[in-house]
């Protein structure tokens, strides 16, 4: 399958990331991809942008190096009913919404916005994130612990247009996310996708430009569970569009 895009990336504005927007739209038209997301962190994560930051995207061009620039933000789930830490009046606005929990367990006060729960808390979380019209994507949805309800999250996904996220940086052994199963959780996630219809979208997550669009380690996972290459947004532009609230 070929890859068109990748919609999970960051810039020096996330505060731990360390490649500008133009380096990493560089990067990615250096990869024959023919467009890429900026998603950095939304400011529940200390040491990052102002909300100022969220406001004025119109002032980028999006179209960048010959491909398609997309500016949005990854969300903090901050509570078990799926709160996100920005407020509709931005999100209207920002081209792409990511929702994920960043747990602060063995993070001290680095990611403070979501304490993990039980597996109906944390489903209910999720689910709760999805019926916000300006979520288009729960991201990292493999971290054990955080444990939830597949088949639910899998359901509630396909219900409300919304498509879940194989994180490619969830597979790295140097992430925390990595050594807590995340493989077997999203294998897991995949089945039931398959069975329920939900589309997925391959993302990088990627903090510096040499990250983007390294699939190798998702391919493995979907050619594992023979996965459908149409529930995979990644080869459509337009199906990928049609699942983001700014383009419909």
């Amino acid at each position: 399958m070929k890859y068109l895009l990748d919609s999970h990336t960051h810039t020096i504005m996330s505060g731990h990331a360390y490649n500008t927007m133009q380096e990493m739209a560089l990067a990615a038209k250096s990869l024959g991809l023919q467009a890429i997301a900026i998603t950095d962190h939304a400011p529940t994560v200390p040491g990052i942008c102002t909300m100022g930051y969220f406001t004025n995207f119109n002032v980028v061009d999006r179209f960048m190096y010959g491909i398609e620039l997309l500016l949005g933000v990854e969300l903090n789930i901050v509570d078990y009913e799926g709160k996100v830490d920005l407020p509709s009046s931005k999100l209207k606005k920002i081209d792409v919404g990511i929702a994920s929990i960043h747990p602060n367990v063995g993070n001290g006060e680095k990611y403070p916005a979501y304490r993990p729960g039980d597996i109906k808390e944390n489903t209910r979380a999720y689910l709760g994130a999805m019926e916000n019209p300006d979520v288009d994507i729960i991201g990292h949805p493999d971290d054990s612990k955080v444990p939830v309800d597949y088949e639910a999250l899998v359901k509630g996904a396909r219900d409300n247009h919304v498509l879940l996220e194989l994180n490619a940086s969830s597979l790295d052994p140097f992430n925390v996310r990595g050594k807590g199963g995340a493989a077997d959780n999203m294998k897991k996630m995949l089945r039931l996708c398959e069975r329920y219809g939900t589309h997925v979208i391959v993302n990088s997550d990627a903090h510096c430009a040499c990250a983007i669009a390294k699939f190798d380690k998702i391919n493995e996972i979907l050619q594992e569970v023979h996965f459908p290459e149409e529930l995979v947004v990644n080869r459509d532009l337009n199906l990928y569009k049609s699942f983001l609230h700014r383009f419909n």
